[in-house]
């Protein structure tokens, strides 16, 4: 079988308040640009660089389902590989973003966990190794 080199090229979220939203993602990845945007029934926004980028829609009703932990149906956290994290956890703290999950130091990697305005929850993760089975490792 062949193996095909993969990645994810977007993940699609829905938003109380789009400019808080791209507020987040500019604050963290501050090379994000608007790639497309659009209006056709609620304004969205494609935001991202060259290879990867996060749709951002307008939220435009009332039901909004309120996730309280990882026990609910639903996704959980959307990760990004980062070379910085420190970088990235400096901008969103300085900028008034908190942690929503304490940092976490490991042997391979570091990982932080942040909020955006609409508690949709983001990792960002530093791999301190190149080779795949200390990326994968757990404790």
């Amino acid at each position: 079988m062949k193996t095909q080199k993969i990645y994810l090229e977007h993940a699609n979220i829905t938003v109380k308040n789009l400019q808080r939203s791209i507020h987040f993602f500019q604050t963290a990845f501050p090379h994000f640009k608007i790639r497309t945007k659009g209006n056709e029934t609620r304004e969205w926004v494609h935001l991202g660089d060259d290879n990867t980028y996060i749709a951002i829609n307008q939220f435009d009703g009332e039901n909004i389902l309120e996730r309280e932990n990882y026990d609910d149906l639903g996704i959980n956290h959307i990760g990004f590989v980062v070379e910085d994290v420190d970088l990235i956890a400096k901008q969103l703290l300085d900028t008034g973003y908190k942690r929503d999950y304490p940092r976490q130091e490991e042997k391979f990697r570091t990982r932080e966990y942040f909020a955006d305005d609409d508690g949709n929850e983001f990792e960002f993760v530093q791999y301190l190794s190149d080779k795949i089975e200390e990326r994968n490792y757990n404790d």
